[in-house]
C-alpha cells in the first residue's frame, strides 16, 4: 500500500535548514580478490543480520543514523542529513566513522560465520554542502555551475596538503541540484578528515554568499594560485576536475615544501605556502563551523608544523583495510605527532619526521645563500615550536569529551559536578566540550531505534527511509503514512522507545 497523503504532514521537498552529509566508497576484496559486494551478497542484509530499515534495494539504513550502499561495485556508507552548527564538520566525520566502525563489525561477524576474510579498501570520499539559495537571488552571476567552477580553483591547493596522499590523482567539484559535492580521495585518519572537512565546509559556505561567482573576482583576492592551471571538464558526470597532468608538475609528488611553483602573483612560492594562504583568507568561516582541534589541526598542517600525508613516503597502509586499522578517536600511526596537538605545555617540541628533518635541512641551506648574496628565493619559514601564549583553545579532539556508549544517559549529578570542577579550572587548561549529536542526526538514530511514534492516538511505526528528507510510517491499520525530517523533529519528544 503506497504512503497515504496525511493533511497533519504536508509533502515537504525540501529542508528547513542547511545541512552537509559525508559520503565514502570502499573496494572490497574477499579471501585478497576484489570483489562486486552485489555478487556476494546481493543486498547489504547478506552480511547485515539484525533487522534494518529499508532505503532501495541495495541499500539500508542503519542503526547509527547512516546508511550503507551497494553501488557501482563498491560499499558505499553515508553519514544522515547534519545541520550547519558550529562544529558540524566534526559530527559528519564522528557519524562516518560511526557507519564505517558498524559495517566492518558486521562484515567481521560475517567473516567468523562464513569462514572467509573480507577487507575495505579506500576508495573516494565525497563532502555534500547545501546550497539553498533562492530562485529570487540566484542570478547569471551567482550559478550553482559557476559556483562549482570558482571552487575547482580555490579550493585543490588546500584540500591536497591537508588530506591527499602521494598516489592521489584528482579533486574534484559537481553542481547536484541543491547541493555542491567535492569528491576525493578517502581520508584514511578520523583527524586528518575533521580538520579537511572543516576547511571545505568553511570555503564553500564563505563563497556562497559572494555577490558573484564569476573566475573574476579571483583577480580582487589576496591569493596566489597555481598559474596555468585550468580545471577539466568532469569525465562522467557534470562538475570540474583537477588531475595531476592539469598542473604544470604533480603537486602529489612534488616537494609540498619546496619554492618551485610559479603563481598567478607572478611570485614563486611552495605548495605549502599557497595552501596556508588560501586557508588563512577563510579563517574565519572555518572556525565558525569547525570544532577547536580540528580548527587547529587543520592550520598545524598547513603551517608545517604537523606532517601532512604527502610527506610520507606512501600513502598509508590503513588504506588497504579500512575500518580495522583506524577507528574514530584513533590516529594514524604514521602520524603519530597528532598527540602534540593535545598537549599545550609539552617540556619538549613535537617529534620531526625524517622528511621535516630534510625539508628543515634544505631551507638552512637556502637561507644560508640567501644571506651570502647567492640565491633571490623567499625563504620559507622552518618548523618553530608553538608557544602556549599562541593558543586561545586546548587543544583536544572532540572524541576525547564523549562519553564510551552514546546510548547511555548521562547521569545529570556526574554531569553538575564535572561542570562546577571545570569552573574552578584555569581557561586554558578545560577540557573539550562532549560532542553532541545533531537535532536531524538524533532523528535518524531515532527511526532505527526500533521505536514507535505516538500521535495523538496514533501509534505509528517506521518501515522505510525515503531519500533524506523522508520516512515511511505505518500505522495499526496498515496504512502509510509519508513524514519528512523536520516533521518528525517537530514530534521528537513523541517518540516512545
Amino acid at each position: 500500500m503506497p504512503a497515504q497523503y496525511d493533511e497533519r504532514f504536508p509533502y515537504r521537498t525540501e529542508l528547513d535548514m542547511p545541512v552537509i552529509g559525508i559520503e565514502a566508497e570502499f573496494k572490497v576484496f574477499l579471501d585478497g580478490q576484489p570483489v562486486e559486494p552485489e555478487a556476494v551478497w546481493k543486498q547489504p542484509s547478506g552480511f547485515i543480520q539484525r533487522p534494518l530499515l529499508k532505503r532501495t534495494n541495495k541499500s539500508s539504513q542503519l542503526p547509527t543514523g547512516g546508511a550503507v550502499y551497494f553501488d557501482g561495485g563498491v560499499i558505499e556508507v553515508v553519514t544522515p542529513v547534519i545541520e550547519l552548527a558550529p562544529q558540524c564538520t566534526a559530527r559528519a566525520t564522528r557519524s562516518l566513522w560511526e557507519q564505517l566502525g558498524f559495517v566492518r563489525d558486521e562484515l567481521t561477524k560475517w567473516e567468523a560465520r562464513s569462514g572467509k576474510r573480507v577487507r575495505l579498501e579506500g576508495f573516494s570520499c565525497h563532502f555534500n554542502v547545501s546550497f539553498e539559495m533562492p530562485r529570487e537571488e540566484r542570478t547569471r552571476n551567482r550559478t550553482i555551475q559557476k559556483l562549482a567552477l570558482l571552487l575547482a580553483h580555490l579550493l585543490p591547493v588546500p584540500v591536497t596538503v591537508a588530506g591527499l596522499n602521494r598516489r592521489s590523482t584528482s579533486f574534484g567539484v559537481r553542481p547536484r541540484r541543491e547541493r555542491i559535492e567535492l569528491t576525493l580521495d578517502f581520508i584514511p585518519d578520523p583527524g586528518l578528515m575533521a580538520a579537511t572537512a572543516a576547511l571545505i565546509v568553511g570555503v564553500v559556505r564563505k563563497v556562497i554568499t559572494w555577490p558573484s561567482y564569476n573566475l573574476s573576482v579571483l583577480d580582487d583576492l589576496p591569493l596566489a594560485l597555481p598559474a596555468g592551471v585550468e580545471p577539466g571538464r568532469h569525465t562522467t558526470r557534470k562538475g570540474w576536475m583537477l588531475k595531476d597532468f592539469h598542473y604544470p608538475r604533480s603537486p602529489f609528488v612534488t616537494d609540498i615544501n619546496a619554492p618551485v611553483w610559479r603563481t598567478t602573483r607572478g611570485t614563486r612560492m611552495s605548495y605549502r605556502q599557497m595552501a596556508l594562504e588560501t586557508a588563512s583568507y577563510f579563517r574565519e568561516s572555518i572556525r565558525e563551523l569547525a570544532d577547536p582541534f580540528s580548527y587547529r589541526l587543520l592550520f598545524s598542517i598547513l603551517r608545517g608544523q604537523t606532517p601532512s600525508m604527502l610527506e610520507l613516503g606512501d600513502r598509508p597502509p590503513a588504506y588497504e583495510d579500512i575500518g580495522r586499522l583506524t577507528r574514530w578517536g584513533t590516529i594514524l600511526p604514521e602520524l603519530k605527532n597528532f598527540r602534540t596537538l593535545m598537549d599545550d605545555g609539552a617540556a619538549e617540541p613535537p617529534p620531526i619526521t625524517l622528511s621535516m628533518q630534510r625539508y628543515i635541512a634544505e631551507r638552512e641551506e637556502e637561507r644560508v645563500r640567501f644571506l651570502a648574496g647567492e640565491s633571490d628565493e623567499i625563504v620559507p619559514l622552518t618548523r618553530r615550536r608553538r608557544r602556549k601564549s599562541d593558543l586561545d583553545e586546548t587543544l583536544e579532539p572532540p572524541w576525547r569529551g564523549e562519553a564510551t556508549d552514546r546510548r547511555e544517559p548521562e547521569d545529570p549529578a556526574a554531569s553538575a559536578g564535572r561542570r562546577t570542577s571545570e569552573r574552578r579550572r584555569p581557561a586554558t587548561t578545560l577540557p573539550a566540550r562532549r560532542l553532541t549529536r545533531s537535532a536531524y542526526e538524533n532523528v535518524f538514530i531515532k527511526l532505527a531505534s526500533g521505536g514507535h511514534l505516538r500521535l495523538g492516538d496514533e501509534i505509528l511505526t517506521p518501515i522505510a527511509v525515503k531519500g533524506w528528507y523522508h520516512s515511511v510510517f505505518r500505522n495499526r491499520n496498515g496504512e502509510e503514512r509519508l513524514i519528512s525530517i523536520d516533521q518528525l523533529l517537530a514530534h521528537i519528544e513523541s517518540w516512545q522507545d
